[in-house]
């Protein structure tokens, strides 16, 4: 096969991984580049955005995730790129889409340990070879080697591994060749030392992923790890994957559940987003965010907003004297309508938000938690 029709084949197959594609603004959005590559969106040292080439090493795979269509088994067309492959598709991408990076993943061919010698030869190549000293993501395969883990940290700029579930009960329904503790929690623990501070390798940014509504997780739960991975791991961001249904084997939960809408588990990850977002940089605790009798955060009202619905104790504030914390929790307000506010209120007295430059549906939404005098 040529390696043409190899892009083409691993092009359709990276439509299934949607990790990056919540995004308030077009440039944090994934895309797709010439040929069909998909390039997803990556923020500069120096600030704004670039683009970061992903594509797969290989299709095949000989694990069993039962939420994934190229598992083993499926009736799907297969193919590899050898590692000088890889290295010459990005260093072409990186001349004609002006890209910024590569985030290179691979199902499991062989071994764990096979598939990230792959992984890593090309990675190799690039820093070596071709002297590319930019943004490389490398994906830790599970059941990967502490040597081959420790290599991965040692060569990318980032690494990521998927989570898949909350907990092990959870993991089993949706692999039975896979442990969880073994293959998935240990290299997690692993990465963490290597990039902790204080380490040669603590400029490496590790990153994971839950695939949402596979198995029969509630929100509640993928929310008490999310704090474990920022509290304990110091993970520098966790992505979230809506299951796709109709593309896993039958028998998983996610291919039973009703969820009464078409796109109910694409908002489900949506809020998920939502939550991740309270716990990095609005100062909310894991323990603070409220869900329904299922264990899952509400479809129809965004987290922040349920959270202030049951507080009305702690509103009205007062938007001239409020500090950035408090207002931060107000629906409506995000980190830029805070900043305006702030820096408009340093100057004069305000009487509305429309005084700090903020109107429309998040202003109108804002405004009943708020008062001026």
């Amino acid at each position: 096969m040529d390696t043409q029709r190899k892009l083409e084949i691993l092009a359709q197959d990276a439509q299934y991984d949607l990790a990056c594609a919540c995004g308030t603004r077009d440039d944090e959005h994934r895309r797709r580049g010439a040929g069909g590559k998909w390039l997803y969106p990556v923020t500069l040292p120096s600030g704004g955005h670039s683009l970061l080439l992903k594509t797969l090493a290989s299709n095949a795979c000989t694990n069993d995730c039962k939420y994934c269509p190229l598992r083993r088994g499926t009736n799907v067309e297969r193919c590899s790129m050898s590692a000088d492959e890889i290295a010459n598709i990005f260093l072409e991408y990186r001349r004609t889409e002006n890209v910024f990076g590569l985030f290179l993943t691979s199902g499991v061919t062989g071994t764990p340990d096979q598939s990230m010698e792959r992984l890593l030869d090309a990675t190799k190549l690039l820093r070596k070879k071709h002297q590319f000293r930019g943004y490389i993501h490398l994906k830790i395969l599970p059941g990967a080697s502490d040597a081959a883990v420790e290599e991965a940290v040692h060569y990318a700029s980032a690494v990521s591994l998927n989570i898949e579930t909350p907990g092990r009960r959870h993991f089993a329904k949706l692999s039975e060749c896979k442990d969880y503790d073994r293959d998935i929690i240990r290299p997690l623990r692993l990465m963490s030392r290597l990039t902790a501070k204080g380490q040669p390798r603590s400029r490496v940014k590790c990153t994971t992923q839950f695939v949402v509504g596979a198995s029969d997780e509630s929100d509640a739960e993928i929310v008490k790890y999310m704090g474990g991975i920022y509290d304990r791991l110091k993970f520098e961001r966790i992505y979230f994957s809506a299951y796709q249904p109709g593309l896993g084997a039958p028998d998983i939960p996610g291919e039973r559940v009703v969820l009464g809408e078409p796109d109910a588990l694409l908002r489900r990850e949506h809020r998920l987003y939502q939550v991740d977002f309270l716990l990095r940089k609005y100062g909310f605790g894991d323990g603070e965010l409220l869900f329904e009798g299922n264990g899952n955060l509400a479809l129809d009202c965004d987290p922040k907003e349920t959270w202030a619905r049951a507080h009305p104790e702690f509103f009205p504030l007062n938007a001239n004297t409020a500090g950035r914390e408090k207002l931060l929790r107000v629906p409506g307000l995000g980190l830029l309508g805070v900043a305006r506010l702030l820096e408009a209120r340093a100057q004069r007295n305000l009487h509305s938000l429309a005084e700090a430059g903020l109107r429309g549906r998040l202003a109108a939404k804002a405004a009943p938690y708020l008062i001026w005098s």
